[in-house]
């Protein structure tokens, strides 16, 4: 039964309800009033019987009277004769008031004119005594009438009091009836309204009950709902890393054959493989995106930073593919904005990317320009307005509504000719909704695109040491005076990095090798600030937080270092206790940055410039040392050191993972596969091995998957062990 229908029988069954109290009311107040009047009746009656039997008593004194005159000649109390005759008129005068029976009224006129007759003989008796020449006889006749009259009198009341007592009966049974319905109206009012009253309690009962189940159900289906969403997320997850593993396998080996002296066709063909393997991890990473959105998982970070430089780093993203077109790209920033803001700069980065991309890809000719605006302000938030147009195929305007929907695009055979899936500009109306912004599209078919956001950001109070783009090599001089920092780190490489760092700011530091050995340090030395390993033997760096939170009650500011870069994991560190996270490898800048701000230290106005030397990189296929020269500045004993541990820690590394995967020790071989992320950093390996390393840490393995990512990293390493030693051997 719906909701409506309840709700119009509840209706039908109040307004009958009423009309039935009514009609119950208006019962028993009818019943009432005829008890009322019963009762006058009766009194009326009693009234009648009580003037009947005074007549009667008043008749036969006013004749004893008159006897004691006859018989005793006494004529004194003939005065009081006349005033039994009024009394005896008023009686018959209240008789004939009676209307309600027409044999009562048929008596009472009977008996009026015997009793009128009556006073009339006996005033003519009184008469002939008061007469001087008394006549005995004549008062003897008169005296014999009189006795007649009296029994006509008492016989004709006689009747009159039969008469009225069966009315008197009448009225009693009225009454009681009478009396009878006004009980039973009560009482079946009383019924009604606890009838009512319990069909109302059972309403409410059942409504309740109702209620109840329907919110169990509710719960039942939230819980469905998110065991849903948490089994899309999990598939979602899975999926991606199942073609990502195989994705970053053929781009990686794509990347080696593209390396290699092949003939041009091949080259052709090798760059059409890498091609297509990109754009398909960008529909995956679209999906991805898609996924989080509709999950709920997206979060909005607020962080200060500087728009034009973020601006910047769009456009020399995006010049080489500009300039492969042959297409301008035109950037503007107006002057009026400030530069410092707080919001997400990473997702406006992927605004920005995701518009660009577009741009770039449905124009042939003619030129891209990205403009920033300050459109309005109240002194702490500015809303920022960003255009980018393009000079593109366009679009039709009966197509606008549709573009921000997920899997549309303005026609079919863009798909066929273009590609892609049509969810980039549904995931940047998503992300420009999340920050609280709008964004419009305006377009003409054949002359181009320009879509406009206007995302609200806060203008920062703070001020970023943003490192320039085109000078990155510069980091703030600091006085780390009487500051002595606690290193917790395995790893022999990332020993160095950071002793090689902190020797070159001149800032004292103390190492432990794992979490055990940092709180037997802690309890003879007190620290300013600790930069926390997560994954170390015998203590990991989230148990050894929680033991300094909780059991040494220190609340000293910890960094924690980690290799990991998944979704979620900066989270993680802070509900462990820690303070910040920083990713390996580390950059010297961001480090630099956090150190100073938790041990609150101000930065000197002076930049250094660091003297980075020039090496040929171009000999090296595999090994990227620029950030090894840029951690290094120029210290080549530095370079000599981490290249060497390098060398030997490489072969040590891969022979240690191919033997727990032969014994089955798969904790021993996911440890290996994450600290081996540390050591193979320093020689600029990350992006080559990093997507078949998370495999092997992450992934459920069998004998095929292992060998498939093992035999790669195997592959790269060992050539790039040969490198490192050429490197080497030129320090």
């Amino acid at each position: 039964m719906t909701g409506k229908k309840i709700i119009y029988y509840m209706l039908a069954a109040f307004v009958a309800g009423n009309f039935l109290l009514i009609y119950v009311q208006y019962n028993s107040a009818k019943n009432v009033n005829n008890l009322i009047e019963g009762n006058e009746k009766v009194l009326t009656e009693i009234d009648v019987i009580n003037n009947l039997r005074d007549l009667n008593r008043a008749i036969v004194s006013m004749d004893n009277r008159t006897g004691s005159v006859l018989y005793a000649k006494d004529s004194s109390t003939q005065k009081n004769n006349n005033t039994k005759v009024i009394t005896i008129q008023s009686y018959i005068d209240n008789l004939q008031k009676i209307s309600d029976d027409d044999s009562s009224v048929k008596y009472i006129d009977v008996l009026d004119l015997l009793v009128h007759k009556k006073l009339l003989l006996g005033k003519n008796t009184l008469a002939i005594l008061d007469t001087s020449t008394k006549n005995t006889g004549a008062v003897l006749i008169a005296s014999g009438r009189v006795k007649e009259l009296n029994d006509s009198i008492r016989l004709v009341t006689h009747f009159i009091e039969n008469s009225r007592h069966k009315l008197l009966a009448k009225v009693t049974v009225n009454i009681d009836k009478s009396g009878r319905k006004a009980l039973n109206s009560g009482t079946t009012l009383i019924l009604l309204v606890l009838m009512s009253g319990a069909v109302l309690f059972w309403i409410i009962i059942v409504t309740l009950r109702k209620q109840t189940q329907l919110i169990l159900q509710l719960n039942i289906s939230e819980k469905k709902v998110k065991e849903a969403a948490k089994l899309k997320e999990k598939f979602m997850a899975n999926m991606s890393h199942e073609i990502r593993t195989p994705m970053n396998a053929i781009l990686g080996f794509t990347n080696l054959l593209k390396s290699k002296n092949i003939d041009s066709e091949s080259k052709l063909y090798v760059q059409t493989i890498l091609k297509s393997g990109e754009n398909l991890l960008t529909i995956i990473n679209d999906i991805l995106d898609l996924s989080k959105i509709e999950a709920g998982m997206m979060r909005i970070e607020s962080a200060p930073f500087s728009i034009r430089n973020l601006v910047q780093s769009i456009e020399i993203m995006f010049k080489a593919k500009t300039d492969e077109k042959q297409l301008k790209l035109l950037v503007a920033v107006d002057e009026s904005l400030p530069d410092i803001l707080e919001g997400d700069a990473t997702r406006l980065t992927q605004i920005l990317v995701n518009l660009m991309d577009n741009a770039i890809k449905f124009t042939s000719k003619g030129s891209i320009e990205i403009k920033i605006i300050n459109e309005a302000g109240d002194g702490k938030i500015i809303k920022t307005g960003i255009t980018v147009s393009d000079t593109g195929i366009g679009i039709e305007k009966v197509k606008l509504q549709t573009v921000f929907e997920r899997f549309q695009q303005a026609e079919d055979s863009v798909t066929r000719k273009y590609g892609g899936t049509g969810l980039g500009l549904s995931i940047v109306n998503d992300l420009v909704l999340l920050q609280n912004g709008t964004i419009t599209v305006e377009s003409e078919s054949g002359k181009g695109t320009s879509f406009h956001l206007v995302i609200p950001f806060k203008i920062s109070s703070e001020e970023i040491n943003t490192i320039s783009l085109s000078d990155s090599s510069t980091i703030s001089k600091t006085d780390f005076e009487n500051i002595c920092v606690l290193v917790v780190e395995d790893n022999e490489i990332n020993q160095s990095l950071i002793k090689h760092l902190f020797k070159s700011w001149q800032l004292d530091f103390d190492l432990a090798t794992n979490g055990k050995e940092a709180i037997d340090k802690l309890i003879l030395k007190k620290y300013n600030l600790i930069l926390m390993d997560i994954q170390m033997p015998e203590m990991d760096g989230y148990t050894a937080t929680q033991e300094i939170r909780n059991k040494l009650k220190s609340d000293i500011p910890i960094i924690a270092m980690t290799a990991h870069a998944l979704e979620g994991e900066r989270e993680k560190c802070l509900s462990y206790g820690m303070n910040e996270y920083i990713s390996k490898p580390i950059r010297e800048q961001l480090l630099h940055k956090l150190i100073t701000q938790f041990i609150h230290i101000k930065v000197a106005d002076v930049l250094q410039k660091k003297e980075i030397a020039n090496v040929d990189t171009s000999q090296y296929k595999y090994i990227n040392l620029q950030y090894m020269m840029e951690v290094s500045n120029g210290n080549t004993g530095y370079e000599k050191t981490v290249t060497e541990q390098f060398i030997e820690a490489i072969p040590d590394n891969l022979t240690a993972m191919e033997k727990a995967w032969k014994s089955s020790d798969i904790t021993s071989l996911q440890q290996l596969a994450h600290n081996m992320k540390t050591t193979i950093s320093v020689m600029g390996l990350n992006k080559m091995l990093q997507p078949y390393l998370d495999a092997i840490e992450y992934e459920k393995l069998n004998e095929e998957f292992f060998w498939n990512n093992f035999l790669p990293v195997k592959s790269i390493c060992d050539a790039s062990v040969k490198e490192a030693k050429q490197f080497y051997s030129t320090r």
